[in-house]
């Protein structure tokens, strides 16, 4: 894994933002993967800026987000389709079509899950994903088990992982205590990935992450094994390392 240090969430924001930049010359008709949080905010703001000047061009792009709520409607404004719509698809020139997010009111979520893998491996693979990593070593909503799942499926969340997310709720109560996830397998079929870290808060997780131990105690360890991961970080996420 290749690292990049900066000082703060801006620069963060920056340095990712030119991965996706050469990504998107490289190829206009890119398969993007998507994450929400807030570590992605300052990317999807860069991401904005080089659109408004031009540099940027999402008309040919299509966007596969990683995980969602379940359930959950998706006018909630703490659904991650909200979110990502909030944060940057109404601020870029993405057609809605080709935009894909895990529906959190599916009646039948399993159908939902295998219709998303179908769809991602018919249009070829995900060129470029992005991930963040939960306090607890989480990518997307694969949560540490004794086993974790290749495929995008139904997860029940820990209770670090509610308590983490769950400020963003009014009450505790409020929160979905499942979500959709696309599975590992998923994340590691992406051709490139970009992980965007910041915070002393995920110190530990950061270190779990580049002691090349892979172990399903920490489902970001996997990340060890593909051949194209970047991550950035500040100096503060960084400081066990």
């Amino acid at each position: 894994m290749k690292k990049i240090i900066c000082n703060n969430r801006e620069e963060i924001g920056k340095a990712a933002a030119e991965i996706v930049l050469a990504q998107m010359k490289r190829k206009p008709d890119s398969i993007l993967g998507f994450a929400t949080g807030s570590s992605p905010i300052p990317l999807y703001n860069s991401l904005i800026e080089l659109c408004k000047k031009s540099e940027l061009d999402f008309s040919r792009v299509t966007s596969f987000n990683l995980d969602e709520y379940y359930p959950i409607k998706r006018e909630n404004d703490q659904s991650y389709y909200y979110f990502m719509w909030d944060n940057l698809f109404s601020h870029v020139n993405i057609k809605r079509e080709n935009v894909n997010i895990l529906n959190g009111e599916a009646a039948d979520p399993a159908g939902e899950c295998r219709a998303y893998d179908e769809k991602i491996e018919k249009m070829g693979g995900i060129d470029l994903q992005i991930l963040g990593i939960g306090h607890n070593g989480h990518i997307g909503f694969n949560e540490p088990a004794e086993f974790l799942s290749a495929d995008t499926h139904m997860v029940t969340l820990t209770e670090s992982t509610i308590k983490a997310n769950s400020i963003y709720f009014k009450t505790e109560d409020e929160m979905p205590k499942s979500a959709l996830t696309l599975g590992l397998g998923g994340i590691m079929k992406a051709k490139k990935i970009i992980v965007v870290i910041n915070g002393s808060s995920k110190a530990q997780a950061v270190r779990r992450l580049f002691d090349r131990r892979v172990g399903t105690d920490c489902p970001g360890s996997i990340l060890n094994l593909h051949n194209d991961v970047t991550v950035i970080l500040d100096n503060e996420a960084a400081e066990l390392i």
